[in-house]
């Protein structure tokens, strides 16, 4: 299992083995919604906000 840094808190967040890059976790100390942007080495950032026109 990997750790990464919350980019919202700072808090160290465990990867699970089994997660793929761009998976969305949630920072179980801030609640902030992060993207995996990468595994090697393990990278979050905030994910994406849903915009207005996405999905149409």
């Amino acid at each position: 299992m990997n750790t990464a840094i919350c980019p919202e808190c700072g808090a160290k967040i465990s990867i699970p083995a089994d997660a793929l890059q761009h998976e969305l976790i949630t920072c179980p100390d801030c609640g902030a919604e992060l993207e995996i942007i990468s595994l090697n080495p393990p990278e979050l950032a905030l994910a994406p906000q849903v915009e207005e026109d996405w999905g149409e």
